[in-house]
């Protein structure tokens, strides 16, 4: 009988088209997909289907389900000066077997935020992980994207490990140095945004995370304050926080 964690969530996600792309590729111009999702992408996934500053949600692991294929289409873009522009976007798509598009199985867990010692009354584990499951049964809080709203995305539980996926058996696929994460200063308790870089490597179709903090480059983007919140402005009843 398989049983998780009472802080960890497991669920499938998927979309036509897919766009993981570098944060500094994210302002005008063409964009390039990664071949596979970020740490930040998957989280934000995790964050739309239930997030509360209570806690910080962790990406422990991620299945690539279907084979990686490409497709580049022609986009507009809306202008920040007012319009839109014309670009080439290079997305992501599937093996079109059952039904074209990209499908990911993900594992994450959620550990309480130790820079917000004003929530602290609001940790319990056994309240946010039924939110989160009865969440993600109705599709999630927010709307799902893969990378950007250009591609729209769905999620509903699994059972991570139970599906294979078409990379299974093929051995193991090394890649460069990638994007993985923002640290934020609510987070990090530091008043800086800063970026994570690692070098991915994907073992059968499986890629494991490091979290954040073991990501072997780190750069300072700029100054941040953390955005303040308050107990009262938080916590609900759990009857009505579906």
């Amino acid at each position: 009988m398989h049983s998780t964690p009472k802080n960890t969530i497991e669920f499938r996600v998927w979309g036509r088209y897919a766009l993981f792309t570098d944060p500094l590729t994210k302002v005008g111009g063409e964009k390039c997909s990664y071949h596979i999702p970020t740490y930040e992408a998957l989280k934000g996934i995790a964050k739309s289907i239930y997030w509360k500053p209570t806690f910080i949600w962790h990406i422990d692991q991620v299945r690539v389900m279907k084979r990686i294929r490409t497709q580049t289409k022609g986009t507009k873009p809306v202008d920040y000066g007012g319009g839109n522009g014309l670009a080439i976007y290079t997305f992501l798509t599937g093996d079109a077997t059952p039904e074209p598009g990209v499908e990911y199985r993900v594992r994450a867990h959620f550990e309480w935020n130790p820079h917000r010692p004003e929530l602290a009354e609001d940790r319990n584990d056994g309240k946010h992980y039924q939110i989160a499951m009865r969440s993600l049964e109705k599709g999630g809080r927010q709307d799902i994207f893969l990378g950007t709203r250009d591609c729209q995305g769905y999620v509903e539980p699994c059972v991570f490990g139970s599906c294979e996926g078409a990379y299974y058996s093929d051995g193991q696929f090394d890649y460069g140095l990638m994007f993985h994460s923002f640290d934020y200063p609510d987070e990090t308790g530091r008043d800086e945004l800063s970026v994570n870089f690692w070098r991915p490597s994907m073992q059968d179709g499986l890629i494991r995370f490091p979290r954040p903090e073991e990501c072997p480059v780190r750069k300072v983007v700029r100054e941040m304050k953390a955005k303040p919140f308050g107990l009262n402005r938080t916590v609900r009843s759990v009857e009505v926080e579906v």
